[in-house]
């Protein structure tokens, strides 16, 4: 019997630095399901505290904008009532309860969980900002 070796893809880098500081509580990184979901892989995690709300926003890098742009894609069939937001590119949707916004930005998914869409397109214009 022969056993194949499966190879993890190596840890994601730490982009603690991308994301904004207003009311950040602690950044991580995540090996394996950002947010514990089965449908997203390795990525940085940032939990905020900011005017009585609590929120996350996570940044999930892949090897090329296409697949990013895939992943956006993919990530957003999760979502119960998904719509594009045609000015980023993303989708925004309710899943787990919570609503979700999630965009892509050259080789990377960002996304921000736990605020309403008019709170979560101010906030992420700041964040997609700091990924360049």
């Amino acid at each position: 019997m022969v056993v194949e070796k499966v190879e993890r893809p190596p840890a994601p880098r730490d982009e603690s630095h991308r994301f904004p500081e207003e009311g950040l509580v602690e950044t991580s990184i995540t090996e394996d399901h950002v947010l514990g979901r089965d449908f997203l892989p390795a990525g940085n995690v940032a939990e905020y505290d900011h005017d009585g709300k609590t929120y996350s926003l996570f940044l999930i890098t892949y090897e090329t904008a296409e697949k990013a742009g895939l992943a956006a894609f993919d990530i957003k069939g999760n979502f119960t009532d998904p719509k594009f937001v045609p000015h980023f590119g993303g989708f925004t949707g309710t899943e787990g309860g919570e609503p979700w916004f999630i965009f892509p930005k050259s080789r990377a998914v960002a996304g921000i969980v736990g605020l309403p869409l008019d709170e979560a397109d101010q906030l992420a214009r700041i964040f997609a900002g700091q990924m360049r």
